[in-house]
């Protein structure tokens, strides 16, 4: 059996891309998977070396006019050819898009062919693309439940199997987790994280809290905080005697979920299923652009009381360093959230998407 994966350039459609071909080849050697992303997308030298890929070219396009937009269109209509030029090569048996403009055509051509199709939606609000492919596909899989109210599509083809997470991020005893860093165990630590990228606002306005934030003894930091503001940081941490790990990137997640007491961080639709998947309290700052994706995310722990949202225009270093002292002082405040978490992790959600795949032969 031949799956043809369309994914957005992205981590967040392709990390749960990639967790579902993991979880596809590992329900039989007769089942091959080709891979199709943008021309710009992430760096590739950390996807499996046997993973098969192709590119298309796609570009954003607007409502406007303008050169940007027509080199859009060119692309857009260029894209069209090389993915129907890679459905009569590759010959798929089932088509899966994972959202993005990347995942239009192919999807589409798949409906026209009378192949097989299925989408995957990572956030609550679905984004422009798979409102429109959810007419035309046979399947429409959920990363959660309230997303159905944002689509017409009929229930019958709807299917809620989460949001799937990179294989590697597992569970780990706190006190493993804690020696990865070399951090102490009677320390609170906080976890600080804006997407791969990192969160420029969030960045500053943390370093700022934590110079307000007395008995630094008690804490210990790790900072994700992208390369664009690493040398920055790295020169105001100097002033501040901190147990501090300050990483532009960490591919081991795992490590510093385990290992936090608390995490801030914005509210992407993989970070919102992490969370979940560890049981980590937050708080949540949703980037405040991308017709709110993040904020309708969020929504989703605060209502559990797992999270606390803190929009990023009321963002500042004077509050942020209110709210952590707290939960420094009041330990029972982190259990309760602990407590809170329900069974809206999915955390075989790779696997049910594999089975949905698989049930087309």
């Amino acid at each position: 059996m031949k799956v043809l994966v369309a994914s957005g350039a992205s981590g967040g459609h392709i990390f749960p891309a990639l967790s579902f071909i993991e979880a596809l080849k590992g329900k039989g050697e007769k089942i091959e998977a080709l891979l199709v992303l943008p021309r710009r997308s992430l760096r590739e030298e950390t996807f499996p070396a046997d993973l098969k890929i192709k590119h298309i070219s796609v570009s954003t396009i607007k409502l406007s006019l303008g050169l940007r937009n027509l080199i859009g269109f060119f692309n857009l209509l260029k894209g069209s050819f090389e993915s129907l030029f890679l459905m009569v090569e590759y010959r798929p048996d089932v088509v899966v898009g994972f959202g993005s403009l990347n995942s239009v055509p192919l999807v589409m051509l798949a409906w026209l062919f009378r192949v097989k199709t299925m989408i995957h939606e990572q956030n609550v609000i679905p984004g422009r693309a798979n409102r429109f492919l959810a007419n035309f596909a046979d399947k429409i899989a959920l990363s959660f439940e309230p997303t159905k109210s944002y689509l017409k599509a009929g229930s019958d083809k709807i299917i809620v199997t989460g949001n799937p997470i990179r294989k590697h991020l597992k569970r780990i005893d706190r006190r493993e987790a804690l020696r990865y860093f070399g951090f102490s165990e009677d320390r609170f630590t906080i976890l600080v994280a804006g997407g791969s990228q990192g969160s420029h606002r969030i960045n500053m306005c943390f370093i700022e809290a934590i110079a307000l934030l007395p008995g630094h003894s008690k804490i210990q930091v790790i900072h994700l905080c992208g390369a664009k503001d690493f040398d920055l940081l790295l020169e105001k941490y100097e002033d501040l005697d901190l147990q501090l790990k300050l990483l532009a990137f960490l591919k081991e997640m795992q490590y510093a979920y385990s290992a936090a007491d608390i995490a801030i961080t914005r509210a992407g639709a993989t970070t919102v299923s992490e969370l979940l998947f560890f049981r980590l309290p937050a708080i949540i700052v949703p980037y405040p652009y991308a017709y709110a994706h993040q904020l309708s995310n969020a929504r989703i722990l605060e209502k559990e009381k797992t999270a606390i949202i803190k929009r990023d225009d009321e963002l500042e270093a004077a509050g942020l360093k209110t709210m952590l002292e707290d939960f420094i002082n009041n330990p029972d405040k982190l259990s309760s959230m602990r407590r809170n978490f329900s069974a809206e992790s999915k955390p075989d959600a790779a696997a049910l998407l594999a089975q949905e795949s698989l049930s087309f032969n």
